[in-house]
């Protein structure tokens, strides 16, 4: 349980780091982001180990993945050339 509790930290790690190199402008501050990631990628982790029970490593990582990429998504900010006008103004 504990290599599968570093190995999500360090996916979910990795990939808060590629979203704020890839999307800086669409994201708060970068400790937010990282801490988001990491903190997606174990709850994600520990939802599928209660779901699977042990010996289920890829799938595990599989669902720290999912979680981790669904909750930096909420963070992402729209970009500034989709604002449209109100059909009022």
């Amino acid at each position: 349980m504990l290599l599968e509790a570093l190995s999500s930290a360090i996916l979910g790690l990795a990939l808060a780091w590629a979203a704020t190199h890839r999307l800086p402008h669409r994201l708060p501050a970068r400790p937010l982001v990282l801490s988001t990631g990491v903190a997606g990628a174990l709850f994600g982790a520990f939802v599928m180990h209660s779901a699977l029970d042990a010996g289920h490593l890829l799938l595990v990582l599989l669902g720290a993945v999912i979680v981790s990429v669904a909750s930096l998504s909420l963070l992402l900010r729209p970009s500034g050339r989709l604002r449209r006008r109100s059909a009022t103004a």
